[in-house]
């Protein structure tokens, strides 16, 4: 069952009451609106002023609801979920940490092919064939742990043309000129959505197969959220063409970008909403820590 995404951007107060998630007022406690907690996927907080109980907290947690919170520039900043999510959780940690280089260098092959293979159907779509003929050749050179880099050469040919003509002079940069934030925003959300879905699957989103960063907590889903990544970029690519956007990001733009979460992606012989794709990512994932299977399953644009 796909999940629900709540967006909350007023100051209001969260509680539970009979495994309900109650948004309330304040100032008065009128009750605005209730949804029962196991629909729930997302609860993005994006207010100062939002009151939760921590018997929320609790209970969401432990439906496996992802809280992500929002800073003052209205940017995602945290991530919290579960640490008992899967009842084998034990048993698949220990696959995951036991899984030899060979097979990580091997899972990084398949999502590296899979990102540029989406990454030129995007660029088919939006701008030059001659460019996307390009990153198929790329795709078919991909060695095991992408060796000889072929993702960054990609990339690099990737954002010279995504956005032509619209916008001629883009360079991708985290803290860039728009439509970068844009960009940051779609794929934080993206990256949020991978973590729930690992922590959902019994493995840890820290423990990455080819980002390693000591400091960051999420280097699996990073990993295994950059085949999807286009699905953010086509969000973008049609915000860029049709010119709606502006310097700083507006809330409307932000209730836009969740959608890219029920967007359809092929998945095989399937057609899923992206949010149920990112979950049979992690479990094929989990099926390769296992030596079940040794193909991921990964979108296809």
């Amino acid at each position: 069952m796909i999940k629900q995404i709540v967006y909350i951007s007023q100051s209001q107060r969260l509680f539970t009451q009979n495994s309900q998630l109650l948004i309330a007022d304040p100032k008065n406690g009128t009750v605005l609106k209730q949804m029962p907690i196991e629909e729930l996927g997302f609860l993005v907080l994006d207010h100062a002023q939002i009151q939760i109980s921590m018997v929320a907290i609790e209970k969401l947690l432990t439906e496996n609801v992802a809280l992500v919170f929002c800073n003052e520039k209205h940017l995602p900043i945290g991530l919290t979920l579960p640490l008992e999510a899967n009842t084998l959780q034990n048993e698949r940690f220990r696959a995951q940490i036991e899984a030899s280089e060979s097979l990580k260098k091997q899972l990084w092959k398949q999502v590296v092919e899979a990102k540029i293979l989406n990454q030129a159907a995007l660029l088919e779509k939006w701008q030059s064939e001659k460019v996307a003929e390009k990153l198929l050749f790329l795709a078919k050179s991909v060695k095991s742990g992408d060796a000889q880099n072929a993702e960054a050469q990609a990339a690099r040919l990737y954002w010279q043309h995504i956005f032509l003509p619209y916008c001629p002079d883009f360079v991708r940069e985290r803290f860039g000129l728009p439509p970068n934030h844009l960009l940051n925003y779609g794929y934080t959300l993206l990256r949020a959505a991978m973590a729930r879905a690992l922590v959902g699957a019994g493995l840890l989103p820290t423990l990455g197969i080819f980002h390693h960063n000591r400091y960051n907590a999420y280097c699996l889903a990073d990993d295994m959220m950059e085949a999807y990544r286009p699905w953010v970029d086509d969000w973008v690519c049609q915000k860029v063409a049709h010119n709606d956007f502006e310097s700083e990001l507006k809330t409307e733009h932000k209730k836009a970008a969740l959608e890219v979460l029920f967007a359809d992606v092929k998945l095989g012989k399937e057609t899923k909403p992206l949010m149920l794709a990112l979950s049979a990512t992690a479990a094929s994932l989990q099926k390769c820590f296992e030596g079940t299977v040794k193909k991921l399953s990964l979108p296809k644009w």
